[in-house]
């Protein structure tokens, strides 16, 4: 037992020398350092940026990392996505917080309730981690386990050197190193104490079997040949040139040379060189790709350090131009493809510039997104005006009342012009039910307009020939109040004409009249005044302003009554100042026939009004 310690504690020197392989017993402590290096080399190779995941990807792939049995892979990928999660999380809840405050709520009344992307996310997540926990709880459970099998192992081996009985004993040794090689690993703070002992009791053992010599020579033999188809294995690796593969089989011929039995002594020490040699060149090759794949992360370092920069511009963009905005997105989507192509980070910088760079990109897109739902707003609500518009413009499609309407009409037509942009779906159907509304409109008074247009020509021709007529009978003075009147009935009972031959056809036609009137024979100039006043009504009558008309008529009459009858007031007064002389009497006789007119003239001017009230 003391020689066992005594060789243990010499072991346990030589392996607190240093990580370098000096001897087989290093091959255990060199097995976790490369396992601890394939763990950084599987993270730079498998290392995914999900920092433009959203909250639903992620509950997604949490979900994922529920069937995976690989649970360095997952612990990895948790530490990446949960800082991720819980930001969105925190910033869903702020803005939320904002627009319960914001409608008047209190702050300390808020509840944030999550979505179901939440939801999903807590729950898969507590499952990962409880079947992550469970695992390792396993795995440490199965490494105590198996200390205390090697354990007592170890005990059975001392048991067997111990023994006086040798019968089977070398038979005994080999199924006790089955069983050892056979059983898993052990906590790490027991597994160089416990190879040293095991190392040391297998050594005592060759070395007190001097009886099974030659067995035991032969044994160290076969070993022999296993160690040198290992060395020839591991240099055959050199030439892998996946350097993780080269790695992987490398741990496996270590596993499986730390477990051989002892070689003959005389070439105990080339063939570990041999094998060892094998070994520092692939890790020499692998130190020289992790060297350069360091280099190259630096570089690529460098070249998104500038990008996450030059990104920056764009957070504090604004416009309130679309075509702006499409021409910077075009910017920043061209510096992503720039992003995409560069390779790799360093993990230590990587979450850092990541962050930097995908902040920036997610600032500009949520101030695009902020800026076109703005857009949408307004042309939300340009498009209810412009409904209400032709909502309009459809109650008056069918008037007749031509000019009102038309206004009307060109008065929305302004106003839909000075309505903005409407949603690009909505656009062409709502301007054309606008637009047939108000091009139904305008074509039926167009059409309207033309048939009017015709009737009036018709109505102006008519006038016309009452025109000539009248003209023909005061020339030959054939006419007759008999006749006068009816030209005048049909006169009234034609509508209108023309605009522009309104004034003219009116002026013919009175013209005529009063020639008729002067051309007929028989009849007072009283008589011939009184015919030409009832022609006179006669029009005024079918004139739409003739209340007007006869009201201004009446005032004109009453005027000239007015001045009448202040003359023969003046001149039968002044007829008293005059004496019996035959020079007065002729100027008396002069005043009388004044005042004999002016009174013939005041009663056709009353007779006038009479007829004017009868109006």
């Amino acid at each position: 037992m003391e020689r066992e310690k005594k060789e243990a504690q010499e072991q346990e020197k030589e392996l607190s020398n240093g990580r370098t392989l000096q001897s087989e017993v290093d091959l255990s402590d060199r097995d976790e350092f490369r396992d601890e290096a394939a763990e950084d080399h599987h993270e730079v190779e498998h290392h995914v940026d999900y920092s433009q995941y959203s909250k639903h990807q992620l509950s997604e792939l949490v979900k994922d990392l529920t069937k995976e049995s690989d649970f360095k892979k997952v612990d990895v990928v948790l530490r990446e996505i949960k800082p991720i999660f819980d930001e969105l999380r925190e910033k869903e809840r702020a803005e939320a917080l904002q627009r319960f405050v914001d409608n008047g709520g209190v702050a300390e009344d808020f509840e944030y309730k999550g979505d179901e992307a939440e939801v999903v996310f807590d729950a898969n997540f507590k499952l990962v981690r409880d079947r992550r926990n469970q695992h390792f709880r396993q795995q440490e459970e199965a490494k105590v386990d198996n200390l205390k099998k090697k354990q007592d192992l170890l005990e059975r081996l001392r048991v067997l050197f111990d023994s006086p009985d040798a019968t089977n004993q070398f038979d005994k040794f080999k199924e006790l190193q089955k069983e050892w090689k056979a059983i898993g690993p052990v906590p790490a703070a027991h597994a160089k104490t416990l190879w040293a002992n095991y190392h040391a009791l297998t050594d005592r053992f060759y070395d007190n079997q001097s009886i099974y010599f030659e067995l035991k020579e032969l044994d160290r033999r076969r070993n022999l040949e296993a160690k040198i188809e290992l060395c020839a294995r591991a240099e055959r690796l050199i030439d892998v040139s996946v350097i993780k593969d080269a790695i992987a089989e490398l741990n496996e011929l270590h596993h499986e040379f730390k477990h051989l039995g002892p070689v003959p002594k005389e070439e105990k020490e080339a063939v570990w060189q041999r094998f060892k040699t094998a070994s520092d060149a692939i890790y020499a090759k692998r130190d020289g790709y992790l060297q350069n794949l360091q280099q190259e992360l630096q570089e690529n370092l460098g070249g998104k350090g500038k990008l996450s920069d030059e990104v920056q511009e764009f957070v504090n963009f604004q416009s309130d131009r679309i075509k702006d905005w499409n021409q910077k997105t075009k910017d920043i989507l061209e510096l992503q493809k720039r992003w995409e192509v560069i390779g790799g980070l360093p993990r230590a910088k990587a979450k850092d510039v990541n962050k930097k760079f995908w902040s920036a990109f997610k600032t500009f897109f949520n101030n695009k997104n902020n800026f076109f739902k703005k857009l949408d707003e307004e042309r939300e609500h340009n498009l209810q005006l412009k409904n209400e518009l032709v909502k309009k413009a459809l109650e008056l499609k069918e008037s007749s009342d031509w000019e009102k309407t038309s206004a009307e009409l060109k008065s929305l037509q302004l106003q839909w012009k000075d309505v903005g942009p409407v949603p690009e779906k909505f656009r062409e159907k709502v301007f054309k039910e606008f637009k047939d509304a108000c091009d139904h409109f305008f074509e039926q008074r167009r059409s309207q307009h033309d048939r009017v247009e015709t009737e009036q020509s018709e109505n102006l021709k008519a006038k016309e020939e009452i025109c000539t007529i009248l003209e023909s009978h005061a020339a030959g003075r054939t006419g007759s109040q008999d006749v006068l009147h009816d030209l005048q009935d049909k006169y009234a009972t034609i509508g209108f004409v023309p605009r522009k031959d309104i004034n003219s056809i009116r002026h013919r036609y009175h013209e005529a009249v009063e020639r008729f009137i002067n051309s007929l024979p028989g009849l007072s100039e009283d008589e011939k005044g009184k015919l030409s006043l009832e022609s006179q009504l006669s029009d005024l009558r079918n004139d739409p302003a003739a209340d007007r008309k006869i009201y201004q008529k009446e005032q004109l009459i009453r005027k000239k009554i007015t001045k009448v009858e202040n003359d023969i007031a003046l001149w039968r007064n002044n007829l008293e100042f005059f004496g019996k002389s035959k020079n007065a009497d002729k100027v008396k006789d002069e005043f009388n026939d004044k005042i004999k007119d002016a009174t013939d003239h005041l009663k056709q001017l009353k007779e006038q009004l009479k007829m004017l009230k009868q109006a």
